[in-house]
């Protein structure tokens, strides 16, 4: 689900997360944020132990919006339940910044499969 769309009951309802999102000026993106705020007290402890994994899309750092997820998914007391994924676009010049990103498919592919995995050990009962 897109982060706008996304309210408490969809969280309450769900078994884990895949939380994805670009970073902007070494922060999570602000649709990211604004789901982030607009729901974090409606459902702080009713998530607590349900795993979670990141997939951040960044010019080239990504850490500042890694630590801001993780922040708040240790405020919900969610488990991490695989390594954080950074996907460096190169986007270091102005006008590289400025473009329109495309993910290529090899990435897609691995994102689906992070998800699919994550998805099946939650099926499972193994995550």
């Amino acid at each position: 689900m897109r982060a706008c769309d996304v309210g408490p009951d969809d969280l309450l309802e769900a078994a884990g997360y895949l939380f994805c999102c670009p970073e902007n000026l070494a922060s999570m993106s602000g649709e990211m944020k604004e789901m982030l705020d607009r729901c974090y007290y409606p459902v702080l402890g009713k998530l607590n132990g349900r795993p979670y994994a990141t997939i951040i899309a960044a010019g080239s750092d990504g850490e500042g919006a890694q630590k801001q997820l993780d922040r708040i998914a240790t405020g919900w007391r969610l488990r991490r339940v695989a390594d954080h994924w950074i996907l460096d676009t190169g986007a270091q010049t102005e006008k590289e910044i400025l473009a329109p990103k495309t993910i290529g498919e090899t990435d897609l592919a691995r994102a689906r499969e992070m998800g699919e995995a994550l998805a099946q050990g939650i099926v499972d009962g193994i995550i």
